[in-house]
């Protein structure tokens, strides 16, 4: 093992971006991704591959095959690390490599605890991300400890041939704390880097779900409110980030088709880890899997937590006639 090469229990402090790998190509888009990210942060970059010994292997009655089995996977997994670091070959990137043992997502959810951000790939080849996004995959974004950044394999294309990709996050919201959470680290994001924020609320037809409601006068209700809601929380932002340039944007339409619609155009889609019916409560609850899987670009994931500037907002809400 070399001086790069550690294990979780070697009592090291994880600090920076923890990037998942499997020897997949969407493995090293993330990868790709992670690398450019450290960069922009100045964030040392922790590449990861995790193993586990199949079921039949370790209960073998043979202990030789199992040793056999168990080195084999090993072997296999420190290639994919050696192969992973390779690809980084910017000498400003401080970069570190772990081999666990044990399962991927307990692994990433572990590691998530320390580090400031955790990447992952869309799909892998059934090693490591492969597992996060099969079957359990809401336990990273949904439990992890700091914000999770999905992206997809296209992103390694588009990048190169697509013009269409602006300048901008785009954070959406459904004003609850959670989304406001999101959207205080979507706005340190575009801030940092110099883009444009663009915060947007889908609103589903109401006649959709209650059909017997005067649709036309409650829509319209519902939208000027809605609005109303966005122009209080567009003028706390900009308290908190006097020359970042924000947009705002209420949409028709279901929650998780407009952000995949928006991902199309964004350099970073965020959200909230849970929410109360909008972008966020939708993301990790049936159709999650919808949004993650056919995003057009990376997707950060906010998990819960406190943040001292969310008691600024009810200021605000005070100023403009007790916010509706």
């Amino acid at each position: 093992m070399s001086e790069n090469n550690k294990a979780q229990g070697d009592a090291e402090v994880i600090e920076g971006i923890v990037v998942g790998v499997d020897g997949s190509d969407q493995g090293l888009c993330a990868l790709k991704w992670a690398a450019q990210e450290a960069k922009r942060r100045g964030s040392v970059l922790n590449i990861v591959t995790a193993y586990t010994i199949p079921v039949f292997a370790a209960s073998s009655m043979d202990a030789g095959y199992a040793t056999l089995d168990d080195q084999l996977i090993r072997n296999g997994a420190e290639e994919v690390v050696r192969q992973a670091r390779a690809t980084i070959t910017d000498e400003n990137i401080t970069v570190r490599t772990y081999i666990e043992s044990g399962d991927p997502a307990g692994v990433l959810l572990d590691l998530s605890r320390q580090a400031e951000l955790v990447v992952v790939g869309t799909r892998g080849r059934g090693g490591f991300v492969g597992r996060l996004l099969g079957s359990v995959s809401s336990a990273l974004p949904a439990h992890s400890k700091c914000p999770t950044v999905v992206v997809p394999l296209c992103v390694s294309k588009r990048d190169e041939h697509d013009t269409q990709v602006q300048d901008r996050v785009v954070v959406g919201v459904d004003g609850s704390d959670r989304a406001r959470l999101a959207v205080l680290v979507a706005a340190e994001l575009a801030a940092t880097r110099g883009l444009t924020l663009r915060v947007v609320c889908a609103l589903a037809p109401i006649s959709g779900a209650l059909a017997w409601m005067p649709a036309t006068v409650d829509q319209e209700a519902v939208t000027a409110d809605v609005r109303h809601q966005m122009g209080i929380g567009k003028a706390w932002l900009q308290s908190l980030f006097p020359g970042l340039e924000i947009e705002t944007d209420v949409i028709d339409g279901a929650p998780v088709e407009i952000l995949i619609r928006e991902s199309e155009t964004a350099l970073l889609l965020v959200t909230g880890s849970r929410g109360r019916g909008g972008f966020a409560g939708m993301l990790l609850g049936s159709t999650s899997q919808g949004v993650l899987h056919h995003s057009k670009g990376p997707v950060m994931v906010v998990p819960d937590g406190d943040d001292p500037r969310l008691a600024s907002r009810q200021e605000f809400e005070d100023r403009a006639n007790g916010g509706l």
